[in-house]
């Protein structure tokens, strides 16, 4: 989760690399997924342009969809460059060199002879990670292992595994307990029996743990890059997939896996759920997103107008961001909290609240959040809040992002922080202490005043 995929501002160009929602002079913009892209290990590269203070549009060039930082995937080419067939074939080798050790398949072959195996047979190899077999012991020798792996390890793969933590490459933070099981509650709930874990590796874990029970109908299709999963889920319980190029690793017979689990049986409503991470490009998601909800779409028979439910967390000051994709979608007051994020904890547990919010389709009515968690029912907006969200007469709204009670500013016709007032320099509302803009601010790409660089028309959108 936040998330079990790698993080994507698409540092794998030059350095620094990051895409219209991050302005500054020179920036890079993503341009989406080409027909004829080269891969990296990863999967198909994404296709961005440098955009420089005053010019239109700088030169193209592709860069690994999934890593931030050129350490972690070093893969960059010139759009309009020519490549010789050597290093065309360097390239390949190089990719074949860096997939995992086993397949999937070889994967699950090797779990079925792991649990066979006596408890005090069964390790795990904390600097691989992976679980080892009695022949391998000799050859991890000089690694660490954990000992006595038991069955109930093995359903919780991701205690087991490190999370990847590397803020600049992945973003592995996992759904703390109590989020984890509001989802699952409301997920119930609302009547989905099916949903596709998109980068939420700890859903997953809990709807597969609670499978063998009677009573419970719920089944859950995990797709995530990191490959250590497949050592203990089955290939249709598991794909090997990138968020931010929709690249399922495993081919056209995971790409089935997928489609399969998106038919809607009798009463088997869909779900998808996905917390990637929140450094990602926001236009690479989408794109990614909006081709799972068409996959579901062919296989849905019955009303072509509707979208495949989503619930999508992710920090709410990307609101406008992902309403720029999804106008359907609306923005919960839920907290969603993580058990290995220093801030992002509930109320006073982490250093601050977590401004991580769940994105949904669904009727926000329909959405009801705990009240002995602090939330309430807005009869005016028609949704649960946060108890500090009180609503705004003027705005006609429940305005707070952030569970405080904002303030209305009536020279900005809208609500803010309560911590901002209004500068008549900057002619809106900001921190008190804060550097006022300077009056000459213009775009950096087109040299114009009346907008920033994120919203100029002459940058390229996917």
């Amino acid at each position: 989760e936040g998330g079990g995929n790698m993080a994507a501002s698409g540092e794998g160009a030059p350095e620094g690399l990051c895409g219209p929602e991050r302005p500054g002079a020179g920036g890079l913009a993503l341009l989406g997924l080409a027909p004829s892209a080269p891969s990296c290990p990863h999967g198909p590269a994404l296709l961005f342009v440098k955009t420089s203070q005053g010019k239109e549009e700088g030169r193209r060039f592709y860069a690994c969809s999934a890593c931030r930082d050129r350490k972690d995937c070093n893969f960059f080419q010139w759009e309009d460059e020519k490549v010789s067939e050597t290093r065309l074939a360097a390239r390949e080798e190089y990719n074949r060199n860096h997939q995992p050790p086993f397949t999937h398949r070889q994967n699950v072959e090797r779990y079925k002879n792991f649990v066979l195996l006596p408890l005090s047979k069964r390790r795990f190899c904390q600097q691989c990670q992976q679980l080892l077999l009695p022949a391998e012991w000799e050859k991890h020798s000089d690694h660490q292992f954990l000992c006595d792996i038991s069955t109930a390890q093995l359903k919780s793969p991701s205690q087991l595994l490190y999370p990847l933590e590397n803020k600049k490459t992945n973003a592995q933070y996992l759904f703390a307990g109590r989020s984890c099981q509001f989802l699952l509650d409301l997920i119930i709930d609302l009547g989905f029996r099916r949903v596709l874990s998109v980068g939420t590796p700890r859903l997953h874990e809990m709807i597969q743990s609670k499978a063998s029970q009677e009573d419970f109908r719920v089944r859950s299709l995990l797709l995530d890059i990191d490959f250590r999963y497949s050592q203990f889920y089955t290939e249709d319980e598991f794909c090997h997939y990138n968020m931010f190029n929709h690249y399922f690793f495993g081919g056209e017979a995971a790409r089935e896996t997928c489609r399969k689990f998106l038919y809607q049986g009798s009463g088997e409503r869909v779900i998808m759920v996905t917390d990637p991470p929140f450094g990602g490009l926001v236009e690479a998601l989408a794109s990614s997103f909006k081709k799972l909800m068409a996959m579901w779409k062919e296989t849905e028979k019955e009303d072509h107008n509707q979208e495949m439910p989503v619930f999508w967390i992710f920090p709410y000051f990307f609101e406008s961001r992902i309403l720029e994709f999804f106008p359907s979608f609306s923005m919960m007051d839920y907290q969603v909290d993580y058990d290995n994020h220093a801030l992002y904890k509930h109320g006073k547990t982490g250093r601050r609240q977590s401004p991580v919010r769940i994105f949904t389709n669904l009727t926000p009515s329909m959405i009801v959040l705990p009240v002995e968690e602090g939330y309430r029912f807005c009869a005016v907006c028609q949704r649960y809040v946060s108890s500090g969200n009180q609503h705004c007469e003027i705005c006609n709204s429940c305005t707070s992002k952030d569970g405080r009670r904002w303030k209305h500013c009536v020279l900005c016709k809208k609500c803010v922080k309560p911590s901002w007032f209004h500068c008549n320099n900057c002619n809106c509302c900001a921190l008190q202490n804060h550097t006022c803009e300077k009056t000459d601010a213009v775009c950096f790409v087109c040299g114009k005043a009346d907008h920033k660089r994120s919203t100029c028309p002459s940058l390229s959108h996917t």
